[in-house]
C-alpha cells in the first residue's frame, strides 16, 4: 500500500461510517439500545479513523511531495455539479464534528431526552457526510479520473 491507496481508504471508511449509521437508525427504531450504542460507536470509529488519514494523505501530498489536492477538471459540464457536491460535503463536514460530539456525550451522559432532540440533526448531516464522501471518491478518482 502506497500513500496514492488513501483515497480508496477514505472512501470506504466513509462507505463503512454510513452502514453503521444505517444499521444503528434501524436498530433504534426497533429498540435495540445495545445494537445501536455499538453501530454509532463504530460509526464515530470509522470517522475518527478516516480523518487521520485523510489528514495524512493531504499533509503528504502538501509537504512530501509538494502537490495540492487533486482538482476536478474534466468533463467541464459535470465541474459545477462536482464542486457544488464538494462544498457542501466540505462545510457539513466542519459543522457535524461538533455535533456529534455533543450527541455522543448527551449519550454518555444517559441524557436520552435530549441526546434524542440533537441526533435528529446529527444523523442526517452525517449521513450526508458520509456519503458524499464516497461520491466525491467515485466521481474524481473512477467516474472522471483527474489525472
Amino acid at each position: 500500500m502506497t500513500i496514492h491507496d488513501l483515497p480508496a481508504v477514505n472512501a470506504t471508511l466513509n462507505g463503512l461510517s454510513a452502514v453503521f449509521l444505517s444499521l444503528g437508525f434501524i436498530f433504534i427504531k426497533r429498540g435495540n439500545k445495545i445494537a445501536h450504542r455499538n453501530c454509532m460507536i463504530s460509526a464515530f470509529g470509522m470517522s475518527v479513523v478516516f480523518l487521520a488519514c485523510y489528514l495524512t494523505y493531504h499533509v503528504w501530498l502538501a509537504v512530501v511531495l509538494h502537490q495540492g489536492p487533486t482538482r476536478f477538471l474534466n468533463p467541464a459540464w459535470f465541474r459545477p455539479i462536482y464542486l457544488t457536491i464538494l462544498m457542501t460535503h466540505t462545510l457539513l463536514a466542519a459543522v457535524i464534528v461538533p455535533l456529534i460530539l455533543m450527541t455522543l456525550n448527551r449519550a454518555r451522559k444517559q441524557d436520552f431526552a435530549a441526546h434524542k432532540k440533537i441526533a435528529r440533526w446529527t444523523w442526517p448531516l452525517w449521513m450526508y457526510v458520509s456519503v458524499t464522501g464516497v461520491v466525491i471518491y467515485l466521481l474524481l478518482y473512477q467516474i472522471f479520473p483527474q489525472r
